[in-house]
């Protein structure tokens, strides 16, 4: 897919330091880049320094005013942030593939695509738990995000035994799970 001219006019902004032009990219292309990063082995410490690399690089070739966008920016940005990551973990030896060969093994837009449904996955899950309501938001966030064990769950959310919490918590998820769907199937997470 080709540049539309929202992307041309945010290059031209940011090659004149255009603060409006620089938050706008950030807020619009940050959330994928850090998942990328969050998925493979970062976190995001580490998504921040990659975007903030590739915003640099970016800047260069926009400032040069050669420069030409053969295809979104997001997908651009996504591709440099992805090489540049690639590389960190090589460095690291964390990753153990050929970079030269990356593009043609994995097509950037489709990977691009998969990480914009994710994320809206993500978006939609995190709809599902704001509006699954107490306990149960806390219950939840308390075994999956914190990894609290059943056992301390039993005792700060006054539960008679680590059985009774599992229940609950079996409860819980069900109805969060009810909720995501439901919002999955309609195909909206806006309302």
């Amino acid at each position: 897919m080709h540049p539309d001219q929202k992307d041309k006019d945010l290059l031209k902004g940011l090659a004149i330091n255009d603060k409006k032009a620089v938050e706008r990219i950030y807020r619009e292309n940050y959330a994928t880049i850090q998942t990328l990063v969050i998925n493979n082995n970062g976190n995001s410490d580490d998504a921040k320094d990659l975007f903030q690399e590739a915003m640099i690089v970016l800047y260069e070739k926009a400032k040069t005013g050669q420069f030409e966008l053969n295809c979104q920016l997001k997908t651009y940005l996504y591709s440099v942030c992805r090489r540049l990551w690639l590389k960190r973990l090589q460095q690291v030896n964390r990753y153990s593939g050929e970079l030269d060969n990356v593009n043609e093994v994995v097509p950037v837009e489709e990977d691009l695509e998969e990480h914009e449904q994710r994320n809206e996955e993500f978006r939609l899950m995190e709809k599902a738990i704001a509006n699954l309501g107490e306990p149960c938001k806390s219950l939840i966030e308390a075994f999956y995000i914190q990894k609290r064990n059943m056992q301390e769950i039993a005792s700060s959310f006054g539960y008679t035994n680590a059985d009774n919490a599992k229940n609950q918590k079996y409860k819980c998820l069900m109805r969060l799970k009810k909720i995501f769907f439901s919002q999955y199937k309609n195909g909206n997470g806006n309302g």
